[in-house]
């Protein structure tokens, strides 16, 4: 299992990315969950390719993005058999709807020739028996922010890209999530070299960003924001003070595959959350559905 979200109505839904399903439970009850749908013979299972991440919009709407794809998938709550497909870029990751519907991905391999690369080579080595996460995160390892880099996608609610999308910049070497302030500006963070920067970026509400910036556009330093013990990062998310929540979820990608050193051996896991202070708009808890600034 991947992504997992609780709805304003108290709905939970589920995403597994080896098998490619969809699970629902009704009001969060265990009781009553059942699989949607599971492989690639039935919407909307049919329209994902590793599905990773998912939220839920103002209209009752689910966005879900691909680990193996090159789009996000939609489909009404009530009606899952609707599904709707939406290009965005390379291996989806993480997906933050802000206060006006518009959805922002985090495209962890970019809109390059060489992100459609890595990811049909990591699905090859899949389908051969081989490990494709290690496909995946060496090559992010690589990656360094602009155009060969992660990159970051909008789509207004309707499913049509924002103007200038997809965003690249410095600090999306490889994006992983995206989180909304109550600004609606983006937090990203990354997960890509051992040190990797998180970065915000002017959301559509251009009003709360610095004088002169659009849409899309980096507000953080060329490099994003570091230090503090950042490390290969996976989610993140903002608190009602506005302090920024980082994990750090790998540290060292040698020691996560085959058999590495005993002395190394407990190096792959990330140490800790790193927590940056009042940085960002804080917004209302608790964070089921859409971001809602906090009054």
């Amino acid at each position: 299992m991947q992504g997992i979200i609780a709805t304003p109505s108290g709905d939970v839904w589920a995403i597994g990315l080896s098998k490619n399903q969809l699970l629902y439970f009704p009001k969060g009850d265990p009781a009553q969950g059942k699989i949607i749908c599971e492989g690639f013979e039935i919407e909307p299972c049919k329209s994902m390719m590793a599905p990773f991440h998912l939220g839920i919009d103002q209209q009752d709407r689910i966005w879900v993005t691909n680990a193996f794809g090159e789009h996000v998938t939609r489909f009404p709550a009530s009606d899952p058999a609707k599904a709707e497909k939406f290009n965005t870029g390379w291996s989806g990751s993480g997906l933050g709807i802000d206060s006006q519907g518009n959805v922002w991905v985090t495209n962890r391999l970019g809109n390059s020739l060489r992100g459609a690369a890595v990811t049909a080579d990591a699905i090859a080595t899949l389908k051969l028996g081989g490990n494709g996460d290690e496909k995946l995160t060496r090559a992010m390892a690589k990656q360094k922010g602009g155009r060969e880099g992660g990159s970051v996608s909008l789509l207004r609610p309707d499913g049509s890209p924002y103007p200038g999308s997809p965003f690249t910049a410095g600090g999306l070497p490889g994006p992983w999530a995206a989180t909304i302030d109550g600004n609606d500006n983006v937090w990203i963070s990354n997960f890509a070299m051992p040190n990797s920067p998180i970065t915000e970026l002017c959301g559509v509400r251009t009003e709360n960003c610095p004088p002169g910036f659009k849409t899309g556009q980096q507000i953080a330093p060329p490099g994003g924001y570091v230090g503090g013990g950042l490390q290969m990062q996976t989610d993140l998310a903002i608190g009602p003070a506005g302090d920024v929540w980082v994990m750090n979820n790998w540290q060292d990608i040698d020691s996560c595959f085959g058999t590495p050193d005993e002395a190394l051996s407990t190096r792959c896991g990330g140490q800790g959350v790193v927590i940056f202070f009042g940085m960002a708009k804080p917004v209302r808890p608790p964070q089921i559905g859409p971001a809602r600034a906090l009054e």
